[in-house]
């Protein structure tokens, strides 16, 4: 994030917002006719942010019929299995019944990269007597708002992405590459921040730039980042929930124009043994409602008591919340020493070896960045749990402890070490299974155990290397 930031929560320009969203369903079929649109991709985000939904004709979609789907979308896997279970968290699932998705009208947006006009809008959630699915993600993350709201705040934040580019790999078994850039050849050694490194890349950026734009989708900056052909793109500051949809519209238009250029872009957390990870930084700011002031800052300029309790909120339930900030068995792959990945919850100023980091800026701009986050993780999730970690600080009045003075590194390694690990300590932290509610955190569970046991059935390369003869 730049320092530019500012603790607001509207900082969208009126020509961008021209081309994303309208206020109802009257608007988007002028929206739709202006446009020619023959078709709309109705779109909803599983748990592991994936983008499931129909494709529908125009004339279709606006006929007030809504949309249904299987309950079972939120409960499947990321390989496409579903958990065994018979508890009451699973019964649609279970008997596979439909829930009612309806459109969210801020979110209609045309679908650059497709062959015919074409428009994509994200949808939420409801059962069938009307009340919201409480385990759809972008549920989770609004209701993590709304306590924020209920005690007359509000959150800002601003994600920072990295992702790798890489060669199309068709076999699964071999590591992966660094792709061709236009100079023919491949990137061999790590160039962060090089301009030269992203002009390899020109033409590739210049379509997600194009695609972004005709999304209404706000990039502050691009560079490229510490791993070989790793890049990272800052989206600006703004309300969570529009970050999270901005995020999740990135992630498919970055692997897109990648597609374009042959080659893939990739958001696992640790696609490439030897280079660093992935990671998803947030930063966050909290304003008044009545006020529409930073609140981490006093009116002398200091930092406000709130900020501290704040960061102790991240300190003390980042690692019982790990589990929706690193939900795969590859995010934790990420997480090593000197590698620019945090293994603790220290805090300090300006420093990136720390899970938490406070960048230098003006008191307006005050803000704690959380680098725990990987970036394959669904961004609804992520933000919800970061938020609901600095809110029960906030509520909580606690008290952080001093910041590090040297790197986080020579501090001890206190977050979990596996998804079984996270998953656990969610599950037993009553204060965030009251946020998230118990048939949420119920039905991630099971989900991630599933995951796991799949990835256990994987024989893996260093077994064969080490054990087959050895052994």
């Amino acid at each position: 994030m730049t320092e530019s930031h500012k603790a607001t929560a509207t900082p969208t320009d009126p020509e961008t917002s021209l081309r994303r969203g309208v206020a109802n369903s009257e608007e988007a079929r002028r929206w739709c006719r202006e446009r020619a649109i023959e078709d709309i991709e109705c779109i909803v985000p599983d748990q592991a942010g994936v983008a499931r939904g129909k494709l529908m004709p125009t004339g279709k979609f606006f006929d007030d019929k809504p949309m249904t789907l299987p309950a079972a979308i939120f409960t499947q896997t990321i390989t496409g299995d579903y958990p065994d279970r018979d508890e009451e968290e699973y019964a649609e699932s279970i008997t596979d019944g439909d829930l009612i998705f309806r459109p969210d009208f801020s979110t209609l947006a045309v679908v650059p990269w497709a062959s015919d006009p074409t428009a994509h809008v994200i949808h939420n959630a409801y059962h069938r007597d009307g009340r919201p699915v409480e385990v759809s993600p972008r549920r989770v993350l609004q209701q993590v708002i709304q306590l924020y709201n209920d005690a007359g705040i509000q959150p800002v934040v601003a994600p920072e992405l990295e992702f790798y580019l890489v060669k199309p790999n068709l076999d699964p078994d071999y590591p992966l590459e660094p792709p061709v850039g236009r100079s023919g050849r491949t990137e061999r050694a790590r160039q962060a921040y090089s301009i030269s490194a992203v002009n390899e890349f020109e033409a590739l950026f210049d379509d997600i730039y194009e695609f972004s734009e005709a999304q209404g989708l706000e990039i502050d900056t691009l560079a490229h980042e510490a791993g070989t052909a790793q890049m990272e793109i800052n989206l600006r500051h703004g309300d969570p929930v529009e970050l999270a949809d901005q995020v999740f519209l990135f992630k498919r238009t970055i692997r897109e124009a990648a597609l374009r250029h042959e080659m893939y872009a990739t958001f696992m957390a640790k696609p490439i043994a030897a280079e660093p990870g992935s990671a998803m930084h947030i930063h966050h700011s909290v304003v008044s409602l009545e006020t529409g002031d930073n609140i981490f800052s006093t009116p002398d300029g200091g930092a406000s008591k709130e900020f501290l309790y704040y960061i102790a909120g991240l300190q003390t339930y980042i690692p019982r919340a790990m589990a929706m900030m690193a939900p795969f068995v590859n995010s934790y792959r990420r997480i090593t020493p000197h590698t620019s990945a945090p293994i603790n919850m220290r805090w300090g100023y300006d420093n990136r070896t720390v899970g938490l980091r406070v960048p230098l800026s003006d008191p307006a701009a005050r803000r704690v960045e959380n680098r725990v986050p990987s970036s394959d993780a669904n961004p609804y999730l992520a933000i919800a749990a970061s938020l609901a970690c600095g809110y029960l600080g906030l509520v909580n009045k606690l008290e952080p402890d001093e910041p590090a003075a040297g790197t986080g590194y020579d501090a001890p390694f206190t977050l979990p070490r596996s998804i079984l690990d996270a998953v656990q300590l969610l599950e037993n932290t009553p204060e965030l299974v009251e946020i998230f509610g118990s048939p949420f955190v119920s039905i991630y569970r099971g989900i991630k155990e599933t995951e796991y046991e799949t990835f256990m059935g994987v024989i893996s390369p260093w077994e064969r290397e080490y054990l087959l003869l050895s052994v």
